[in-house]
């Protein structure tokens, strides 16, 4: 990306811009960069969130400068009830929690950046998790979560690896093959786990009745087909 660019509201949304009705969560995998919104300009580091609340205004991706990695700004967007404004949240003031064991291949560091704990948000739940290196697995023992959809973006894949990511219903699961860049949906009904060929990174966010993270229905693995 070499010049600014705008977020435009598509005609299926029946807006002026695209957070009329809606709020967005955009994460920065890249370089340092910034998005603006309306007339207030947010600086993005790598691993830094924003939050864009319903009736915020435009919102205008804009590049890095001179040779410095170019930032990559990955969003997730859903329709909101409510206003909540514009907030930043930095990924270097998130200490994040170590879940998982080793003895399991599925130790990892889950940063909810934007959740009730440190940002307002209608619906919009969002962070990022990163496996520790020698784990492979996340999200095992699944679960599902009938009140709320949820979207896995994998990154930091290596060209060499892959990741299986697992969905469907526990009795009749499905795999789905996902390399660097990849994300995945999920329905309300549906697992979602995966198991890379080396450790690897995800944004995971949700949205839906509620907002609270423990809000999730387990699924005893061995009972999984």
């Amino acid at each position: 990306m070499s010049a600014p660019l705008l977020l435009e509201a598509p005609d299926c949304l029946r807006a002026d811009s695209f957070c009329e009705r809606r709020e967005v969560g955009i994460v920065n995998l890249g370089g340092a960069g910034s998005v603006r919104v309306g007339d207030t300009r947010h600086g993005l580091g790598a691993f830094d969130f924003l939050y864009v609340g319903r009736g915020s205004g435009d919102i205008v991706f804009e590049p890095g400068k001179g040779k410095e990695p170019a930032p990559l700004y990955y969003l997730v967007s859903y329709p909101a009830h409510r206003a909540c404004g514009t907030s930043r949240h930095s990924f270097a003031r998130e200490a994040g929690r170590s879940v998982g064991e080793k003895v399991r291949c599925n130790e990892r560091n889950l940063h909810p950046m934007i959740a009730p704990d440190n940002v307002e948000s209608c619906q919009l739940v969002m962070g990022v998790t990163f496996l520790k290196e020698g784990n492979v697995w996340n999200t095992m023992p699944p679960h599902t979560h009938l009140r709320r959809s949820e979207i896995y973006f994998y990154f930091d894949i290596r060209e060499d690896a892959l990741v299986f990511h697992f969905m469907g219903k526990p009795e009749e699961t499905r795999h789905i093959v996902v390399r660097n860049q990849q994300a995945v949906l999920s329905p309300s009904w549906s697992i979602h786990s995966g198991a890379g060929t080396a450790n690897y990174g995800f944004v995971w966010a949700m949205g839906g009745e509620n907002q609270e993270f423990g809000d999730m229905d387990a699924v005893d693995p061995s009972k999984m087909e």
